[in-house]
């Protein structure tokens, strides 16, 4: 299978100044964007966690808007990406923020 096809899961936390700058809402619309589906919420320690599911090339971007991109007054130190799999079909039907 090619590095594109089929979907994949993938767990993410991003490091930084990352919350109370629309990092949630700014993740949202890419994910919306990108067509992958999802979560994202902060976390008590200042981070922003969540989960990516969708086409392998999809998820990708995502993860490079995560580690280099963000919202426009964020700054993103690190992000971290772990439990990737491949899935057989989406969990979600959509890519919530989670309060």
């Amino acid at each position: 299978m090619a590095e594109g096809d089929g979907l994949i899961s993938v767990d993410y936390e991003v490091f930084g100044k990352v919350q109370g700058v629309f990092f949630r809402k700014n993740t949202q619309t890419e994910g919306k964007k990108l067509g992958v589906v999802g979560w994202v919420q902060n976390t008590d320690y200042g981070t922003v966690q969540g989960q990516i599911q969708g086409p392998t090339v999809k998820v990708r971007q995502l993860q490079e808007w995560l580690q280099k991109t963000g919202s426009p007054k964020s700054r993103i130190d690190r992000a971290e990406f772990r439990n990737e799999k491949k899935i057989a079909r989406l969990e979600h039907s959509d890519f919530c923020i989670v309060k």
